[in-house]
């Protein structure tokens, strides 16, 4: 099973920008989708930004759309998440994923979770 480690949360200001990093053990095949989700407190937790492994589709939240930026680098297998003019509500532990069966904006379908990294998010 491919393991997933997340860094570069942090605390910031609105308007400050921060990037996610995840990076992948094992192999990872073209089929697959990677994703971020996150949950803020009292909350479900939900998609944010996906991507296809192979051809680089990307997919965003409307919340995030035109602020956030997901890519991924296949030979380090590295997936980032390019978060800018952060605001309060973006506040969340954030998580990256991957599901084997391609396109999902559903936690549940998701084969392979990281341990999250805290982003905060001050006014």
């Amino acid at each position: 099973q491919v393991q997933l480690i997340e860094s570069g949360g942090g605390l910031v200001q609105a308007g400050d920008s921060l990037t996610l990093s995840c990076k992948a053990s094992g192999r990872i095949f073209s089929s697959t989708f990677m994703a971020w989700f996150r949950r803020a407190p009292g909350k479900e937790r939900e998609f944010v930004a996906g991507i296809r492994w192979g051809v680089g589709n990307t997919y965003y939240a409307d919340s995030v759309k035109g602020r956030f930026t997901i890519s991924r680098v296949q030979a380090e297998n590295m997936v980032y998440l390019q978060m800018n003019s952060l605001k309060p509500e973006d506040t969340a532990v954030y998580y990256c994923a991957l599901d084997r069966g391609g396109y999902s904006t559903m936690h549940s379908t998701y084969d392979s979770w990281g341990q999250g990294t805290q982003v905060t998010v001050s006014s």
